[in-house]
């Protein structure tokens, strides 16, 4: 089992390099760069301070050398230098990190929460109008953007009914004290969360559904049934567990998505997450932020990945077995 773990985390570390080459390499190759707009903005035209900048900034350097250096800082755990919020890129994404992922937690609790409930439940009432409502709503919600959801309920619960906060993560003057700030982060968390967690409890809807049907089929829950076990128990002891396995998998695969998706409903509601700081720094060419964002996105999203395969595991000693 140690062999496994050393073996799953062994294999993030060649993954992020590759990420941090291939985006290095396409960050260069995009017209313009944060040094173009500097000097633009400042209308800096003098050729003798051009050259002076690009060598201060390192600009001057063949692409080769930029990257060397670059995965030689980022094994330093230096992001690099932003000069937009003129403090290191690390320090401002740590700042935001902790936003997206809450937001992450809970939209993923969402879409476990309520596709794992909708496939069981459309399993067990199998062409029935309940199976069919679910089937309904899974292909609804799968089809809706994410962006246009978040839309929509902001208009629905926060515009006309009130029960819910526009945006942002915290009230302003709002109550004093740890748990009246949890409660109102958790207030501010319901729109955005569950706008980014349906889209995934559709998809684990369908699959779960899928899972339990062809886990029902089998011989060990014929037995279970033999035995004069209730029905309840069948599905929760013995049928589910299995049928848990592919959702498990399907996780570990859309961690990633889940973190792109967060950049468009961090847009939506103003969420303070990097999410939001990665549109902001594309848009003003803030191309060390934007690299900083996209190495530790790839490592959290490794490492998640990893900890996923690990829990696999866990609920398949056949595979420990191997």
């Amino acid at each position: 089992m140690n062999r496994i773990v050393l073996r799953r985390l062994a294999q993030v570390i060649p993954l992020v390099l590759a990420v941090i080459v291939l985006n290095f390499v396409l960050i260069h190759l995009a017209p313009g760069s944060l040094f173009d707009v500097m000097t633009a903005e400042q209308q800096i035209s003098d050729p003798a301070m051009l050259d002076q900048l690009r060598h201060t900034y390192g600009v001057d350097q063949p692409t080769w050398v930029q990257l060397a250096k670059y995965i030689w800082s980022v094994m330093r755990l230096d992001l690099g230098f932003s000069y937009r919020q003129n403090a290191p890129v690390l320090n401002v994404i740590m700042d935001q990190l902790p936003a997206t992922v809450i937001l992450m937690l809970a939209a993923t609790s969402v879409a476990l929460l309520v596709g794992v409930t909708a496939g069981v439940l459309a399993s067990v009432r199998v062409n029935t109008i309940w199976d069919n409502l679910i089937s309904l709503a899974a292909v609804f919600f799968f089809a809706a953007p994410s962006f246009w959801l978040g839309i929509m309920m902001t208009v629905l619960f926060a515009v006309k009914l009130g029960w819910f906060p526009v945006g942002g993560m915290r009230t302003i003057g709002a109550g004093n004290g740890a748990f009246a700030d949890a409660l109102d982060v958790m207030h501010h968390l319901v729109l955005p969360a569950t706008a980014l967690g349906l889209f995934y409890a559709a998809t684990y809807a369908r699959v779960m559904r899928a899972s339990m049907l062809e886990v029902f089929r089998l011989d060990f829950v014929r037995t279970a049934r033999a035995k004069g076990l209730s029905p309840a128990r069948v599905v929760l002891a013995h049928v589910m567990r299995n049928a848990l396995l592919p959702i498990v998998t399907l996780l570990g695969l859309q961690l990633g998505t889940i973190l792109g998706g967060s950049v468009v409903i961090e847009a939506v509601f103003s969420w303070p997450g990097i999410g939001s700081l990665l549109f902001d720094s594309v848009m003003s060419r803030n191309f060390p932020m934007v690299l900083g964002v996209l190495v530790l996105g790839s490592l959290v999203v490794a490492v998640a990945n990893a900890t996923v395969d690990l829990l696999y595991l866990r609920l398949d000693p056949r595979i420990r077995a191997r």
